[in-house]
């Protein structure tokens, strides 16, 4: 069984919240295996990505490891009467239509943040994609601070965190730990699985 203890730096969850992780996990008949690395600041995806059940069984393995995790939202679902809520449920608004793009702004949350672990979909979708979207990975470069890949696998039953590192800016090295991290972790629906490749991959080998 997982400990109570709070044994990593980053933002931390209450422990009834953990018990209910547990609980889920313990019902389900999963296990949440890996460990947070050491550090207060990261930039977490996670894959494959293929079922709505990835949603609360990605809640449940952060509640049994107590580490609390950030999403983004557009600006607007902040406002009264609802936005206080949002944001204590670990929202951040972002505002699309900004001079500063995306990856700036949460760049810039991360600068001023001493704790922080924003969840970033690298598929966009539960659909079936060619490429993953770019923006985890250049946050992660422009802030300087860690991926931290997690995963479901459906057929193992488990929750895991494991591979974690500071973008260098070498697309392809950088890309192929997390290819190679990922290529034995499957999906509620396989046939679901998004490649995973940026785009800006491509654009590198033209120039």
């Amino acid at each position: 069984m997982q400990s109570t203890k709070i044994t990593h730096d980053g933002p931390s969850t209450g422990l009834l919240v953990h018990w209910i992780g547990r609980l889920w996990m313990w019902l389900a008949g999963w296990k949440v295996v890996g460990k947070i690395p050491r550090g207060s600041k990261f930039v977490f995806v996670g894959a494959p990505h293929t079922s709505n059940w990835d949603l609360p069984f990605t809640l449940a393995a952060f509640y049994v490891l107590r580490l609390k995790i950030s999403w983004l939202g557009k600006d607007k679902i902040f406002k009264k009467p609802f936005g206080a809520i949002m944001k204590r449920l670990g929202g951040i608004p972002i505002n699309r239509d900004s001079k500063h793009g995306v990856v700036d702004q949460i760049t810039g949350q991360f600068k001023k943040a001493q704790q922080l672990v924003i969840v970033v979909p690298p598929s966009g979708t539960r659909k079936k994609r060619d490429y993953w979207k770019s923006g985890f990975y250049w946050i992660a470069y422009n802030a300087q601070i860690p991926i931290l890949c997690g995963y479901l696998d459906y057929p193992r039953k488990e929750a895991g965190l494991g591979l974690s590192f500071i973008p260098t800016g070498n697309l392809k090295k950088d890309m192929d730990r997390i290819r190679e991290y990922y290529k034995d972790k499957r999906g509620k629906y396989p046939d679901m699985e998004s490649t995973i490749r940026l785009r800006d991959e491509d654009i590198d080998q033209k120039t």
